[in-house]
């Protein structure tokens, strides 16, 4: 039995690649996308500091003004610890006994200690 052999000029290319679209996007398009969606979140994150620096300033600025009523407070709170401390010292030694050498006021310094304790 002959062989058979090839067409005169040859076979013809023989298609072993597939022609498929590339998946995803092209890389151009990726970047882009990532970019603009980095330059939003750093955008969103100025404002947001922006907004933080705003409150704790309006935070200062509110302390700040609340100084003059919270120290009248403690004043007030003084005098009346004060008072009431000269009234019982009358009531037990019979008068007021100056500990200073002065009549100049000393405040004093004490610690507010809670009257029961729990564990």
């Amino acid at each position: 039995m002959p062989q058979d052999m090839p067409p005169v000029g040859g076979y013809g290319p023989v298609q072993y690649k597939r022609n498929l679209p590339a998946p995803g996007f092209r890389p151009a398009t990726l970047l882009l996308g990532m970019g603009a969606i980095m330059i939003f979140g750093f955008y969103k994150l100025g404002k947001g500091i922006r907004e933080q620096n705003e409150y704790a300033r309006e935070k200062m600025w509110s302390r700040i003004h609340l100084i003059p009523l919270l120290q009248a407070e403690e004043d007030r709170d003084l005098v009346r610890r004060h008072l009431a401390d000269q009234a019982r010292e009358k009531e037990l030694l019979g008068e007021n006994v100056k500990v200073y050498n002065s009549d100049r006021y000393v405040r004093p310094t004490f610690a507010v200690t809670p009257s029961n304790i729990t564990k």
